[in-house]
């Protein structure tokens, strides 16, 4: 069962410094933003379909916030007051085509690539919240909301003044260095604690 049901999945990169590095790339001087498809979304349990158009897909283990109601032009300082909850998500990447293509769209926008769940935490104080990525059962990310370059806070503030965010709403805030590729059999985990544990399996595409 979904646990979000957003007009937009409004996504942010390279808002850890080491994932930015792991990369090659800088470290962006205001939010990096992107979209995935809300027809991307899967829940716990689903299955990734790595997609025949790409070598490269990978895990990205994010926290999810959702937003409770209309947010425009929101300051940081009221920026948690149209927060409903905190939720595990993984922004799954075709790394080979993210590159090739020069923009996000494709690479991040095919059917399974987000998956979220496995509920929406509510109460939990957004500058303790811990991010834990693990495959097949080996952890492979570990990172903190206070890791990240732009505070939750900031980023709702900054997105609102661009667009209005709507309730039930996905803001994916970023992932911590230890991306890695996925293959058919693997199975990926993405836990915040207090939120519980989102899994799925990865599958080749079989059309």
């Amino acid at each position: 069962m979904m646990v979000v049901q957003p007009t937009k999945i409004v996504c942010v990169g390279r808002n850890y410094a080491a994932h930015a590095r792991e990369l090659g790339n800088e470290v962006p001087k205001q939010p990096l933003l992107f979209f995935k498809p809300p027809s991307s979304l899967i829940a716990t349990g689903d299955a990734i379909v790595l997609p025949a158009a790409s070598q490269q897909v990978e895990y990205e283990s994010e926290i999810g916030v959702v937003i409770s109601r209309q947010a425009r032009k929101v300051k940081a300082d009221d920026a948690m007051g149209f927060v409903k909850g905190f939720t595990c998500a993984n922004d799954v990447s075709a790394r080979d085509l993210q590159k090739s293509d020069g923009q996000w769209g494709r690479a991040k926008g095919f059917d399974t690539f987000c998956a979220v769940g496995p509920v929406v935490s509510e109460g939990l104080e957004f500058a303790t919240l811990e991010v834990i990525g693990r495959l097949n059962g080996e952890e492979r990310q570990r990172g903190h909301a206070s890791d990240m370059v732009f505070s939750i806070p900031v980023l709702i503030e900054y997105i609102s003044h661009i667009m209005t965010l709507e309730p039930g709403d996905l803001i994916l805030t970023g992932t911590p260095e230890g991306v890695g590729k996925l293959g058919p059999g693997d199975v990926v985990e993405v836990e915040i604690p207090g939120v519980g544990v989102l899994r799925n399996p990865v599958k080749g595409d079989q059309r």
